[in-house]
């Protein structure tokens, strides 16, 4: 076996490692000839007391085989929800759903022995019934939940750690990747489209021993297909959408896998464009179906086998997200109608280029992962006046128009319109190396070191008729150095712990832009530095009393660096936050296996000096540390499996949160509604999700049918006075089927299948006086019609 597998792994370009280090003498049969890596191992292993074990799409792993092996049973055919090549149904290996990976645990942690909330979603389900990007994750899970300010313009929010409704200088609350690769530090959920993936892992928060600084709430980590040197695959996906009360839509994608030469080299390639249909009516501008969507962008990764069992992945990632007006409608209105003077069009890019170094020696896997990030978003904003009198100076808040136009002479009309353009521009590089020991035999850990230095500008500025008027920005920069380790230990029978650490030091430095010359003169109104070191411990211990029966307690701390916001023409600064958080569960059955497995899990953070996002007394948004929070969260989990074909699906989760300490510098702010504070904002108090799953086959077709629905119950826009409207409280559906196999497929999509309205976001523009009347509605009854083939 020695001598073998090394042979089979670079030929093939996969990972095998072997659990039993005496099974590396054993004798093996002798393989010769072109065939898929599968077969390829399972002929090696005839005979042998090993078994493989697929452990991702490119890693298997080798262990002995019990003395009495289990022959899972399965249908003749498995229904495909895209298309993508079967699994081999063989004793000799075991299928995926065998063994689930935590792959986000960075040790490869079989799921049994994981301590906390995780939800994996597979790459297939994601895309059955049309890829939608982040939407199609908010659609499978009730713990993860958006702002819905538009694509490319999001906060998300995990497990109710939420801070506010805008994107300003304070980190998200969750860490999201692209495999190993960090995707934002600042900014905004750039809802790259989700195609051509294995699978998402969310791990609910904190998660800052492994991940420090903005998982405070959890992580998003999807998991793209790697390349394959085994053999070409083209695939095409193409569709149509009809939208109620609106404009139609489409979208078309092609995905290549390319061998390139015989020395295990691939590339693999994706591209696409989308176009959702507006359905949002503008009778002030006589406009009709504003709130159009485009998308188009696409990932490129080149796989290359230096040798020596050294993997080198070069990867690069476009998207490109332009919205024709915004996404909001006005509560007093006409349903799906908005009365505004201004086109509040916003465009966001991404570009992200990677460089990911591996390799395996015997147990242990070394990853270095270095990515260069330039993320830009541009967002106009209705910001005009309310009618007045001809000849009357008029103020929103503390901005006074002829203040802010002086010198020139402003005589405002009611019929002239205002706007506010604000650009966010985002650069950052990171780079992570690592060494760890994939769990087995009893033993898991990894030791790793990560930079990551940020740069974020935000520009504002008014425009009024033909003038113009620069308003204070801010630039933000922070460089972070890390190290960390953590390590899982089976201490006995039945008992699992883990615990590590993570030591980082940040240099944060910050200055305000566009601000006047006495003001820029005076230096240190306008700028900040400082350095700050936090130590984030971790421990977990997950016990297995009765047979699928486990039960966990986990400790995790998460931290956010502060920063610097702008408060009218002066910088001030904001200082770190930081969540503690308790949690205990209990898991009954083994997901994909049982007929019946559920979960439930309670947990209890504080959350202190807690950095909001806000409007302030002068009505523009600005950032400050508003005290400190307490959030209890419970979630639930059921599903069951009657047959072979049927599978239930039922998720639930409760949050209750409290402002229980305000900090005294912003009561001010307060004091004009002081019954609006207390909940944390934009996290609905409860959310319940249901699903049901068939699938069978039809003469000599697979076909599969979904539908789930969700509940997502109140919640609140932000803090404060002026962010206190109630938003939620609204159920969302959808129906979706598929016809076909592995080569082609009809599939029909029917979303918000009750036509309802809803209300998913209060917010439409801060900058108009009486915004409590915005709403976001759901997207209309929408219809698609998808071809799909593969060859």
């Amino acid at each position: 076996m020695s001598t073998a597998l090394p042979v089979i792994s670079r030929q093939a370009g996969v990972s095998i490692s072997v659990v039993d280090a005496k099974l590396w003498q054993a004798r093996v049969k002798p393989v010769r000839g072109r065939m898929r890596v599968d077969e390829a191992i399972q002929r090696l292993l005839k005979g042998s007391d090993a078994r493989a074990v697929r452990v991702s799409a490119t890693s298997w792993r080798i262990e002995r085989r019990p003395a009495a092996p289990r022959i899972a049973h399965r249908p003749a055919r498995q229904p495909a929800p895209q298309p993508r090549a079967r699994e081999p149904a063989h004793d000799m290996v075991a299928g995926v759903q065998d063994e689930i990976i935590v792959t986000a645990s960075k040790t490869d942690l079989p799921y049994s022995h994981f301590a906390g909330v995780v939800t994996q979603l597979s790459g297939g389900d994601l895309a059955f019934g049309g890829e939608r990007g982040m939407d199609s994750i908010l659609s499978r899970t009730a713990t993860v939940s958006s702002t819905h300010l538009g694509s490319g313009r999001n906060k998300l929010f995990i497990r109710g750690i939420a801070d506010s409704s805008f994107t300003g200088p304070t980190q998200s609350t969750v860490g999201q990747y692209l495999g190993d690769i960090r995707l934002s530090y600042n900014a905004p959920d750039p809802d790259l489209r989700l195609y051509d993936v294995d699978n998402v892992e969310i791990l609910e928060g904190p998660q800052g021993t492994l991940y420090g600084a903005g998982s405070l709430g959890g992580i998003i980590r999807v998991v793209p297909k790697a390349p394959d040197p085994r053999a070409m695959t083209i695939q095409a996906i193409a569709g149509v959408s009809l939208t109620q009360h609106g404009d139609p839509g489409g979208d078309i994608a092609a995905i290549a896998n390319l061998p390139v030469g015989d020395q295990g080299h691939a590339l693999r390639l994706v591209g696409y464009m989308l176009t959702d249909g507006g359905y949002i009516d503008n009778p002030l501008r006589g406009q009709n179906d504003v709130n159009r969507v485009h998308v188009r962008g696409g990932r490129a990764t080149f796989r290359f086998e230096a040798g020596n069992d050294w993997t080198v992945d070069l990867g690069g990632v476009y998207q490109s997200i332009k919205s024709n007006d915004a996404q909001y409608a006005d509560k007093a209105a006409d349903p799906l109608t908005r009365n505004s003077m201004v086109e509040q069009n916003a465009s966001a890019r991404y570009g992200l280029g990677t460089v990911v170094v591996m390799k395996d020696w015997g147990d242990l896997h070394f990853q270095s992962s270095n990515a260069f990030i330039d993320h830009r978003l541009f967002e106009r904003f209705d910001a005009s006046l309310p009618e007045a009198p001809p000849g009357t100076i008029i103020t929103t808040g503390a901005v006074d128009v002829e203040r802010v136009f002086a010198p020139i002479q402003v005589t405002p009309l009611s019929n002239v319109p205002r706007v506010l353009d604000q650009r966010n521009a985002t650069r950052m590089f990171v780079s992570e190396n690592r060494l760890s020991r994939p769990y087995h035999d009893g033993l898991g850990w990894v030791v790793g070191a990560s930079v990551i230095d940020n740069r974020a500008r935000q520009d504002r500025e008014y425009s009024y008729g033909t003038l113009r008027a620069v308003l204070p920005g801010v630039t933000n920069k922070i460089t972070e150095v890390t190290g960390y380790a953590e390590a899982t230990v089976e201490v006995m029978p039945d008992l699992v712990a883990s615990g590590g650490v993570r030591l980082s030091h940040a240099r944060l430095g910050g200055m305000a832009e566009g601000v006047s010359v006495a003001l820029a003169l005076a230096g240190r109104a306008t700028t900040a530095s400082r350095n700050e070191t936090d130590l984030l411990p971790s421990f977990s211990l997950l016990a297995t009393p009765l047979h699928n029966v486990r039960v966990y307690a986990r400790y995790q701390e998460g931290f956010r660096p502060g920063g610097l916001a702008v408060d009218g023409n002066f910088v001030r600064r904001f200082l770190n936050d930081q969540v503690r958080t308790w949690e205990a569960g209990v898991r009954f059955g083994d997901k994909g296996q049982s007929l019946f497995d559920a979960s439930l899990a309670i947990s209890h953070s504080r959350w202190r000096n807690i950095q909001a996002d806000f409007i302030d007394s002068t009505g523009f948004p600005t950032t400050a540390n508003i005290g400190d929070g307490r959030i209890t969260s419970i979630s639930a989990a059921l599903a069951m499996r009657p047959t072979e074909t049927l599978t239930f699906e039922l998720g639930a989760v409760h949050n209750h949160s409290r402002v229980d300490d305000l900090a005294l510098e912003i009561l001010p702010v307060f004091a004009a509604a002081p019954g609006r504070l207390g909940r944390i904002p934009n996290v609905a108090s409860h959310a319940v999700r249901g699903s049901v799953n068939y699938a069978t086959v039809v003469g000599d077709e697979d076909f599969r049918v979904n539908g789930w629905a969700n509940y997502i119950g109140p919640s609140r826009l932000g803090i404060g006075p002026v962010l206190g409207e109630s938003q939620g409280d609204y159920i969302d559906t959808g129906l979706a089927m598929r016809i076909g196999n592995d080569r082609r497929g009809l599939s029909l999509t029917l979303t918000n299948l009750f036509d309802s309205r809803g209300n998913r976001f209060s917010l439409g523009t801060p900058f108009v006086e009486g915004n409590e009347g915005f709403m976001t509605p759901l997207r209309p009854r929408t219809l698609r019609i998808a071809v799909d083939v593969a060859y």
